[in-house]
């Protein structure tokens, strides 16, 4: 649900205010998608969202956590998959059998902790409407009572608070597919059938309510939309919920996916709505493969690799986005092997060039230009301006003022470089780095 410029509505404009500096640091996030969804764990990889003609997305979808609605399309593979291989059960039977008995939330938040996230954001709702907490109103289908017998998002948040990460929430408020028993959303060309009546925005308002009550997130993120009867001012309104969120957390953060209400920061998610970036606070969101949801279907090919990750991290920073970057747990509550592999690969890198990205701003195109031949981005912190070039040996880099003075290059480790000016370019040659990714080098700016 992205616009170009929406208009706030004048009742959320109060709501307008400075993105709080703690989240223009901090750069990245860290999701978690899991869901009876990930008992199948099964979904086509065909492709990131905004790549995929949108006639073809829904009934090939790749995200895994939309299983509950691609079963539905007929002929689709996985309605054809769920009659093959669970005799074509109802959804609901595998959140009786999601079983997490290997989750431990500590050591899983030591891994997001490792890569240098400053925050952590795990569904509490998705669009299956299975609550991983004891919603009101749920009457029962929700982690609680049923499949883990674990209230998870209390543990994903005394886990996340110990680790001194902060905390969010996400919550699907446009799309509920049990509570309303809509037809499957077979094409983004038609209008998105969703929940959007009085009943149903109680019932999302008493649920976001609870989760500003019970855990006080840093973080409010919604998803799609917010029901119609929501928005204007009222007693189950959005409204009273921005009210609440910020009285709970004064310094808190909310995403532009609330409708057309307020929002803090903008966000795209893959290739799409990559309108929003570029001005005002933002945030790219993506799984580590093209599902968020685990999709066991996905393979190497599918996935980001180590570099992959940190090369997409640093060009949004440099361009002043976040990456709020997802794993996809398993039913058992681990993180699959590859997920895990990038995360590492991202945690080495970052505690050798953290520096330079977490707490930066872009720096300005007219003092030095990135490039994709060779492949290079800028950052600024303070007076320093940090180079990541993702070239070794020999290596020219154009479009370079006079105010990067090229006689203090340092490595990361501090150690110096020599670069020589050739005009408008800087001259090195690159070691290679001992963690593969972009190469830093630092340089001081001259004063203005």
């Amino acid at each position: 649900m992205f616009t170009d410029d929406p208009v706030r509505p004048e009742n959320y404009r109060r709501f307008e205010r400075e993105v709080p500096e703690w989240f223009t640091d901090a750069k990245l996030g860290i999701f978690v998608h899991w869901g009876p969804y990930s008992v199948p764990a099964w979904a086509e990889p065909i492709g990131e969202l905004g790549t995929i003609d949108p006639k073809y997305w829904f009934a090939h979808n790749p995200y895994a956590e939309w299983y509950y609605n691609t079963i539905r399309i007929p002929g689709s593979p996985a309605a054809e998959h769920q009659r093959e291989v669970y005799g074509g059960a109802p959804y609901d039977d595998f959140l009786d059998q999601w079983d997490p008995a290997e989750f431990d939330p500590d050591a899983f938040m030591a891994l997001v902790k490792s890569t240098g996230a400053r925050y952590f954001v795990p569904t509490t709702k998705h669009h299956d409407g299975v609550t991983l907490w004891d919603a009101p109103g749920t009457d029962g289908r929700n982690t609680v009572a049923r499949g883990p017998h674990r209230d998870l998002v209390g543990d994903f948040e005394r886990a996340a608070r110990a680790a001194g990460i902060r905390f969010g929430v996400y919550y699907s408020g446009g799309l509920d597919w049990h509570f309303a028993d809509l037809e499957p959303i077979t094409d983004n060309g038609q209008a998105f059938r969703r929940p959007v009546d009085a009943a149903y925005a109680e019932y999302a308002y008493e649920h976001v309510s609870d989760l500003i009550d019970r855990y006080r997130p840093d973080v409010l993120w919604g998803d799609i939309e917010w029901p119609d009867a929501g928005k204007p001012s009222g007693p189950f309104s959005m409204e009273r919920l921005f009210d609440k969120f910020y009285e709970a957390a004064p310094d808190g953060v909310s995403n532009d996916r609330w409708g057309t209400t307020h929002w803090d920061f903008r966000t795209s998610e893959y290739q799409n709505g990559t309108n929003v970036e570029g001005s005002g606070a933002w945030e790219n969101c993506r799984g580590i493969g093209y599902s968020f949801g685990h999709n066991t279907q996905e393979d190497e090919r599918h996935l980001l690799s180590g570099p992959d990750a940190v090369a997409s991290f640093v060009d949004i920073v440099s361009r002043g986005g976040n990456l709020l970057l997802n794993v996809g747990l398993t039913a058992r509550g681990t993180v699959p092997d590859l997920q895990r592999r990038t995360l590492e690969h991202l945690a080495a890198w970052n505690a050798i060039n953290g520096e330079a990205v977490f707490g930066s701003r872009p720096l300005d195109p007219s003092i030095a230009a990135a490039s994709d031949e060779p492949w290079l981005r800028w950052t600024r912190t303070g007076d320093v301006a940090n180079a990541f070039v993702g070239a070794t040996g020999s290596v020219r880099l154009d479009g370079v003022s006079a105010a990067v003075l090229a006689e203090t290059a340092r490595l990361a480790d501090g150690s110096a470089l020599a670069v020589s000016r050739d005009g408008d370019a800087l001259v090195a040659e690159l070691p290679a780095p001992s963690v593969a990714g972009p190469t830093l080098v630092r340089f001081d700016l001259a004063a203005a």
